[in-house]
């Protein structure tokens, strides 16, 4: 009912306030539709850089694990084509440690192969010329023992008989090139760091193509975070390197190391989003040689708080754009409102009755050609008042001052008839009296004042009455009720004396001695209401339409002229809804009422 009532009080009626809330609606659809694309688009392009940039982060890690791939797969290439450093790596693997000793001694001895270091330093020298390398090692299948190079550390032989170690199991059964530092391996040589990660290359005998073994090459990760501190400012997300069965190699975010990674079933490198911590954006890069894989894992929410200051930045430009188109168009539009409300608010003054009213308004668009002719209008509408109006008025001036020159005379030659049968009949008994009932009533009579109150014309007609209940020797009686407040109401004059006077002529019968006459005034909705009522001898239907038709008749002389004038005046000065109306009934008596608006205009 309020949202009812708040449409009916400032749109149904409003064509500016509608103009006002459309404009609004498709101006701010507009500009937020358009704020929306720009803003999806701007945001892609955000994500597309931030993954671009991981993208170029994983390609620089790829490259440096290549590198150290290729590195290791290069210590093996050199050993197998420096044919003195094959022999002796061949017979080290082969023979007990001793025997080694010995036939390196013999070597030494004969001074052969002097350009290659001595025995196996060159493993040695390769751990020291790499610092990301923190352990070279030998393993041999045959003997079941492991030689370990560790950087500024002595270099250890470790017997790993498949009796009192796995160690022979563990390096049977893992063949891939690339893969987190055996467990157990770690134990034999002390070696705790988790941030670690082994190649693996299998060393056999260039003759007989045998498997002597493998050497083992362990990484510290810290190599793989120099690479990226390029990229660590613009970096969103965390870059791994996983093994081929999922296991961490490398974590930038230090929290999964020494673990197989948890999401591992979950990345798909043919869908570049996935649900893992949270729901991320991830980006693969495969190493087939090697069998590792580096992940980029970028959560949508930290990529997100990227953008979250130009997503309140569009709002911010988006809300001042909308307040400025629509403060302008608003201003403009409240204007020629308030202009076209001016000139509506004149228009209902002409409307009341006040055609001095005009518009001034000085500008030459429409609302100004409007004014200016509703002010021609104006004009030319006093004018046709002078000329038509006005004239009407004073003809009915003039017809009504002609009326009442005619009710004169015949009231007063009445009036002096009475007289003169009563000076006749009776000698000059209460002829003073009745001389000075009719000089005040002559006495207004004769006033040059066109109307008068109610209060006086009930004392004219009270005066009227008095002439004939002295006439008749108080067989006529007669009542008037008004209030007070009504006595100072305006009225035409002569509106009751020609009424009462029809009484007397056609309806008081001499010989009753009860013959009565009420005159009533009284006020509703407006208007106010003047009846005289009679106990009289009462009118014959048939004669009663005759008169009541004879009221609306055009005529200069005939029977009730008195009525008729009554009649004509009320119309003439009140309207045509206004006039004289009468009841009666044969031997019950007679009812004329009158009506005129109780306030009047000039």
């Amino acid at each position: 009912m309020k949202g009812r009532g708040l449409y009916d009080s400032y749109l149904k009626n409003n064509l500016f306030m509608k103009m006002i809330l459309l404009f609004a609606l498709i101006t701010t659809a507009t500009i937020v539709t358009f704020s929306y694309f720009m803003f999806n688009v701007m945001t892609q392009s955000i994500i597309g850089n931030d993954l671009e940039n991981q993208k170029k982060a994983m390609e620089s890690v790829n490259s440096y694990m290549t590198r150290k791939y290729e590195s290791v797969q290069a210590i093996m290439r050199d050993v197998y084509r420096n044919e003195s450093l094959s022999i002796h790596l061949a017979y080290f693997l082969q023979h007990p440690f001793e025997d080694y000793v010995k036939y390196q001694l013999d070597q030494y001895a004969s001074g052969a192969d002097v350009d290659v270091p001595k025995g196996l330093d060159y493993f040695n020298n390769k751990l020291e010329n790499d610092t990301d390398i923190e352990n070279l090692l030998l393993y041999s299948s045959e003997k079941q023992f492991l030689f370990a190079y560790k950087k500024d550390h002595v270099n250890k032989l470790i017997s790993t008989n498949a009796s009192r170690s796995y160690i022979p199991d563990a390096m049977a059964l893992e063949n891939s090139a690339m893969s987190v530092p055996n467990e157990w391996v770690r134990q034999a040589i002390d070696q705790d760091d988790p941030k670690l990660y082994a190649m693996r290359v299998p060393i056999t005998d260039k003759n007989t193509l045998k498997n002597l073994g493998q050497m083992l090459v362990y990484f510290n990760s810290d190599g793989i975070a120099q690479a990226l501190d390029s990229y660590r400012e613009q970096l969103k997300g965390y870059i791994l390197v996983l093994g081929p069965s999922g296991e961490v190699l490398f974590d930038s975010s230090n929290r999964y190391y020494g673990t197989r990674y948890p999401y591992t079933d979950r990345i798909d490198p043919l869908n570049n989003t996935a649900l893992l911590e949270q729901e991320s954006f991830v980006t693969t890069l495969s190493q087939n040689q090697a069998g590792y894989m580096v992940v980029g894992v970028a959560p949508k929410a930290e990529i997100a708080s990227s953008y979250q200051g130009l997503k309140q930045t569009i709002i911010l430009i988006s809300a001042i754009c909308i307040a400025i188109v629509l403060l302008v168009p608003v201003l403009v539009v409240i204007n020629y409102a308030k202009r076209t409300n001016k000139i509506i608010r004149f228009m209902r003054k002409v409307e009341s009755g006040d055609l001095s009213a005009r518009i001034h308004d000085e500008k030459e668009d429409e609302l100004g050609q409007i004014s200016r002719s509703f002010n021609d209008m104006l004009e030319e509408l006093a004018r046709h008042i002078d000329r038509v109006y006005v004239a009407e008025i004073k003809q009915k001036h003039t017809e009504l001052a002609a009326l009442q020159a005619r009710v004169n005379p015949h009231f007063l030659y009445n009036t002096l008839e009475v007289i003169r049968m009563r000076a006749i009949s009776q000698g000059a008994k209460d002829v003073g009296e009745m001389i000075y009932s009719l000089s005040v009533l002559f006495k207004s009579f004769v006033q040059p004042k066109g109307e008068s109150t109610i209060k006086e014309e009930l004392e004219t007609s009270r005066l009227y009455l008095e002439l004939f209940r002295i006439r008749y020797k108080d067989k006529l009686s007669y009542e008037i009720q008004c209030e007070e407040s009504l006595g100072r109401k305006k009225i035409m004059r002569m509106a009751l004396q020609p009424i009462i006077e029809n009484y007397v002529v056609h309806g008081l019968q001499p010989h009753r001695a009860d013959n009565r006459v009420e005159i009533r005034v009284s006020e509703q909705d407006g208007r106010i209401r003047m009846e005289i009522e009679d106990n009289g001898s009462g009118i014959e239907a048939e004669r009663l339409a005759q008169i009541r038709h004879s009221l609306d008749a055009v005529e200069e002389t005939g029977e009730s002229f008195g009525l008729r004038s009554v009649h004509e005046r009320l119309k003439l000065l009140y309207g045509n809804e206004y006039g004289l109306e009468m009841t009666s009934a044969p031997g019950e008596g007679t009812r004329v009422s009158i009506e005129f608006p109780g306030e009047q205009e000039g």
